[in-house]
């Protein structure tokens, strides 16, 4: 441990073993194993419950009778390829070439297990913020690379600026961004991208953002971090289709990167699972190119939402945060009596029918006590669910 509040992590992947030395399931499945157990409301993992627009969902289903069933290009299929570039310079002036500088992945997920594999080599430091989403200690501990973190911290879940000027190092290889932000629902403002450009630069860094809730923020602008000056040469960004459109089951993400990255990402992945989601590739091309209204939409739609469970949870007892986006909110159970959120999330099917997370589920062992007694709440379901925990969470303050 540093003054900085930095923490380093070895390759062993502590976080991904159980007490036993055995792989342990993440917190989500053991989660949803227990509303599924219970029948209680899952209000922990973050997938809709309602499908997504008619045009993508039809779309599948003629490419699925079209024919689409085979393998598609190890680089995604044109169609989506050309979508995806589309989409980028539509939504922000960046301009990506479809055939050298776009990847289609299974998923965000696959694209950041390709991206760290491919540029962490042992030893090498990554620096995310935290808490963070688990998936990226586990990769960085597959790569044999050292997690170093910069802490968020309510009310506002912001990055200090000299936290993170002090723990971004000539051994930093790559800065991890996840904008707009699992699970603390904040946006990172243009003057902290700005500095993750700065220390990119400074320290020979590469810059990988996770953006896959680029269209779900609330009131405030997403920026991607390769529109700033001097950010695209040195950035990977990742996105999906899942969270846009309400089919994370399809797992269709990609990156876009220089045409350099990108091949030696290609290369990595290539050898995960080499192709995937034939079907869907065109169905998701679809659902980039539908009006600015769909897109206006949904984030309307997942305010409102937002605004119904904060109410309840508030209600209910909690403090709770103010997202600026993504699907989640979060509640501290101080308040309540509850020092420890962990304990709290495996009581709540009982006491009031509703799963969460334990935001400490997102954080290092070092740091659990910051994070101790916040939970996450996820509000990316129907308005009668929401309606229902909120009524059902009303019970803890009896």
């Amino acid at each position: 441990m540093d003054v900085s509040g930095g923490w380093e992590r070895t390759a062993r992947g502590a976080m991904l073993l159980g007490d036993d030395g055995g792989l342990k399931p993440t917190i989500f499945a053991e989660m949803s194993a227990l509303a599924a157990q219970t029948g209680a409301i899952n209000l922990g993992q973050g997938f809709p419950d309602e499908d997504g627009p008619f045009e993508v969902l039809e779309a599948a289903r003629h490419a699925i009778s079209d024919g689409f069933n085979q393998y598609p290009p190890g680089l995604g299929m044109p169609v989506l390829r050309r979508a995806i570039a589309d989409h980028q310079e539509r939504f922000y002036g960046l301009k990506a070439d479809p055939d050298r500088e776009v990847l289609v992945t299974a998923g965000a997920t696959e694209a950041l297990a390709a991206t760290i594999l491919a540029l962490v080599d042992d030893g090498d430091e990554v620096v995310t913020l935290e808490p963070f989403y688990d998936s990226y200690g586990a990769i960085i501990a597959l790569a044999r690379g050292i997690h170093r973190t910069v802490g968020l911290r309510a009310p506002n879940f912001q990055p200090d600026h000299d936290e993170l000027r002090s723990v971004v190092t000539d051994r930093t290889r790559l800065i991890l961004i996840n904008n707009p932000h699992n699970p603390t629902g904040s946006v990172l403002s243009r003057e902290t991208l700005e500095l993750v450009v700065e220390l990119a630069h400074e320290h020979d860094a590469i810059i990988v953002t996770d953006e896959v809730y680029e269209h779900l923020t609330f009131g405030v602008e997403h920026i991607p971090v390769a529109t700033l000056s001097g950010a695209w040469d040195r950035t990977v960004t990742i996105s999906s289709g899942g969270k846009t459109f309400n089919t994370t089951g399809w797992k269709v993400g990609w990156l876009t990167a220089p045409n350099a990255l990108l091949q030696t990402i290609l290369a990595v992945k290539q050898f995960l699972t080499y192709v995937n989601a034939a079907p869907f590739q065109p169905a998701i091309a679809v659902g980039l190119g539908l009006p600015d209204e769909y897109f206006q939409r949904i984030a309307s739609e997942l305010e409102q939402k937002k605004d119904l469970l904060s109410a309840g949870v508030r209600g209910a007892g909690f403090e709770v945060s103010r997202p600026q986006g993504s699907y989640f909110v979060i509640a501290d159970a101080g308040p309540l009596g509850f020092a420890d959120a962990a304990a709290l999330c495996r009581q709540l099917p009982e006491l009031a029918g509703v799963v969460a997370v334990p935001v400490s589920a997102f954080v290092a062992d070092e740091h659990k006590g910051e994070y101790a007694s916040l939970l996450r709440f996820a509000f990316c379901k129907r308005v009668e669910v929401l309606e229902r925990a909120s009524a059902q969470l009303a019970r803890l303050d009896r």
